[in-house]
């Protein structure tokens, strides 16, 4: 088959536009993934990607273009997808971003990587993350990125003196970059769509339980959700009808939903749309810039016909001390499996078995990691647990509820996904609780469950600015309207940083 588009146009395309090119053969999948592939190791200075395999990635894409030959491909077929180092695959290593996990090659497949593998996706490699997902900036890592000896944080494509946000930075960097048309990402508390606004990418987390936690490493089990990022809010109705449905036999908070098609509404009008603003978002904390590109977005929902409305979500404040006890606590129960006794790190030299333990879990954790452990053993702890974790869990109950106080007068909720742009690399130093700060948006919809999305709105300075936008339990469908809406009539998702 001789291509139709021009290799050096490739990575311009998206989920969507490759899908097509490829259904109708103007386009191979092998030619497309060795196109990725070269651009991949063209920037390591980004240090996005953790593990590559080139054979694997060929042999899926001649695979593919088998099946398209054959006509009985899957709807993404061909399509190179690369995920977060915390999903366990077969054919590449998976760290979650520890050194506790090294070397460590896992027999299955998680089902979000199998269900995309069932619909003709192809694995470009796997892609740098805070380790276990804990962390805002993607610089708690501590696996080295491909093309590099040592460990380095992920660099924003924007600014390679900025972060790329966290923890899915290296998601949203590879995307923003152009290294990859799309890449799947996990939010506890704003991790997907976080780093989706700073690195200028779109990126969805559905209700809790839409997709299923099976091979997904765990950090929060009652937080924890898979979801896609890629350019658009089309490329991720895409993936998105691929990726969620039930998995009662191996994930039990899996929901029993039948996977939907999200694509099947992305152009009904938005006459009439009720965009709920609370004021709790737009307060003295947001940078004046992404304040601004936040009105000039809700004006251009205006203009396609919704009505904002003003309501309240008056406990916003208090999800950052909630997640930080319910968070770590869940965290410090899922942690203790890495003991070096099964798989990944064993220390050295050690006396007997407690000590083996102590070696190699003080060797194999960063700082981050032992600091979330730590806090969330105490607040399990005897004497305590009444004070800080079950309060908790009657805030957290307040907090969903409030948003459904607010879904009473919108059918929406939009605000910015963080209160400023990525931040330079290092610029927290070690002041933890600066980067807790940023997650000050995107946790409250995390601890109801909500679906959240997170989209390119505008920028200040320089760097993107995302808007947010929570909507009701299994309101995916109409959130993915309104993003697809918005970018039909405005091209910040278009934009790509200098160089790319």
């Amino acid at each position: 088959m001789t291509s139709e588009i021009q290799n050096k146009d490739l990575h311009q395309l998206g989920v969507a536009q490759l899908a097509k090119a490829m259904a109708e053969r103007k386009v191979s999948a092998a030619e497309t993934a060795q196109h990725f592939l070269a651009r991949v190791k063209s920037h390591p200075e980004l240090g996005a990607f953790v593990a590559l395999n080139d054979d694997v990635t060929l042999a899926q894409a001649r695979a593919a273009d088998e099946k398209i030959a054959a006509g009985n491909a899957g709807a993404l077929a061909g399509v190179p997808v690369a995920h977060k180092d915390i999903f366990v695959t077969t054919d590449f290593p998976t760290t979650a971003g520890s050194r506790i996990l090294s070397g460590y090659q896992s027999p299955y497949d998680a089902t979000v990587v199998r269900k995309l593998a069932e619909a003709g996706v192809v694995t470009l490699g796997k892609l740098s993350c805070d380790e276990f997902a804990m962390g805002s900036a993607n610089e708690n890592v501590a696996v080295p990125a491909v093309g590099h000896d040592k460990v380095v944080p992920v660099r924003n494509p924007w600014d390679q003196d900025r972060i790329p946000g966290g923890s899915s930075g290296g998601s949203a960097a590879a995307v923003a970059a152009r290294l990859a048309p799309a890449a799947t990402g996990t939010d506890t508390g704003g991790s997907i769509r976080q780093p989706a606004s700073f690195c200028g990418i779109t990126g969805i987390k559905p209700t809790y339980g839409r997709a299923s936690r099976y091979g997904m490493v765990a950090f929060a089990s009652s937080l924890d959700q898979a979801g896609p990022m890629a350019r658009s809010a089309e490329d991720c109705a895409l993936l998105l009808s691929s990726l969620c449905g039930p998995d009662p036999d191996r994930d039990s908070t899996s929901l029993d939903r039948p996977a939907e098609n999200y694509s099947r509404s992305l152009n009904d009008s938005l006459e009439g749309l009720r965009i709920g603003v609370p004021k709790e978002f737009l307060g003295d904390g947001v940078a004046p810039g992404v304040r601004a590109a936040i009105e000039s977005a809700l004006a251009e929902y205006e203009k396609l016909g919704a009505k904002r409305v003003e309501v309240s979500l008056p406990r916003t404040e208090l999800s950052i001390p909630v997640y930080y006890i319910l968070a770590p606590a869940e965290a410090s129960s899922n942690l203790s499996r890495f003991d070096g006794v099964k798989f990944g790190h064993r220390a050295n030299q050690y006396a007997d078995l407690n000590d083996m333990y102590r070696k190699t879990r003080e060797q194999g954790f960063g700082d981050e990691v032992k600091r979330r452990i730590m806090i969330g053993t105490y607040v399990l702890s005897h004497g305590y647990y009444d004070a800080y974790y079950l309060q908790a869990q009657k805030v957290r109950r307040m907090i969903a509820d409030d948003f459904q106080n607010a879904f009473k007068d919108c059918d929406v909720i939009a605000g910015p996904a963080a209160p400023t742009v990525a931040w330079k690399i290092g610029e927290h130093g070690d002041d933890p609780v600066a980067d807790y700060l940023a997650d000050i948006f995107t946790l409250p919809g995390s601890l109801a469950g909500l679906p959240g999305m997170s989209l390119p709105a505008g920028f200040d300075g320089h760097m993107p600015v995302g808007l947010q936008l929570i909507g009701n339990y299994f309101g995916e469908t109409k959130l993915l309207n309104a993003a697809h809406r918005f970018q039909q009539a405005t091209d910040w998702h278009t934009r790509t940083p200098e160089g790319f």
